[in-house]
């Protein structure tokens, strides 16, 4: 396989998985509200893995698209991964325990991701133990290497960036800056007045997102790959 194919492929299974696991997690955000009192999300047909009920135009589709198939057109560098699904929503008056209540609800989002990190992984160490060349697949996947094609191959290149999409997911969510995940969390942490002039970020939020979240992911991914990954290494050395 020529080097534009490789790539190619890798492309479209990363923006495959980032559309799955973003619809995964908003639909972790939607049961959990539900689960919790708020119906809202469930009456809109948002506890649901469709992609069609999550889907926001601009940060599902298009900004991603640019990210992962623009360097292959030479725009952009590549690198870091992110996007964002349209809003579940929340009533949090609904809810029994407000601040508590809304803090599992919002935090259910990078709960689900990290739920596909260690998916990804069990997947990644069935491969190397029930495929004859499972070991090689896995390492060729986790180097950025496709060798054969075969169905060992697909599934690791499938597990390797099922972890490295939704740890960027789970990281950048983590942010506390409006309108992330991480900002819910700490806005329930605030006094009053504080909560307050927390809410008047605004399109502030957006353009702060964008330098310090770059930073923050880039600076944590490689340590918090290396850390999912641990579990399989013995595999990968095995007799």
């Amino acid at each position: 396989m020529q080097a534009s194919g490789i790539s190619i492929v890798f492309a479209v299974y990363e923006f495959v998985i980032l559309l799955f696991s973003l619809s995964f997690h908003e639909c972790a955000h939607a049961w959990m509200a539900s689960r919790l009192g708020d119906q809202t999300a469930r009456m809109q047909g948002r506890v649901s893995l469709n992609p069609m009920r999550h889907i926001d135009p601009l940060g599902t589709l298009l900004f991603p698209a640019l990210m992962i198939f623009g360097p292959l057109f030479g725009y952009g560098s590549g690198g870091m991964l992110f996007g964002w699904a349209k809003p579940t929503p929340v009533i949090t008056r609904n809810f029994r325990h407000i601040r508590r209540d809304d803090n599992l609800t919002t935090l259910a989002g990078p709960a689900s991701n990290l739920i596909l990190v260690v998916l990804s992984v069990l997947l990644l160490i069935v491969i190397a133990v029930a495929f004859p060349e499972g070991r090689m697949a896995v390492r060729g996947a986790l180097s950025g290497r496709i060798g054969s094609g075969d169905a060992a191959q697909a599934l690791a290149l499938l597990g390797a960036l099922g972890v490295e999409v939704n740890l960027m997911l789970m990281i950048f969510n983590l942010i506390p800056i409006p309108p992330l995940d991480g900002s819910h969390v700490l806005r329930n942490m605030l006094p009053y007045n504080a909560s307050k002039m927390f809410d008047q970020f605004g399109w502030i939020g957006f353009i702060l997102i964008f330098f310090i979240g770059r930073f923050v992911v880039g600076a944590l991914i490689g340590p918090a790959v290396d850390l999912a990954l641990l579990p399989l290494r013995p595999f990968l050395h095995a007799a």
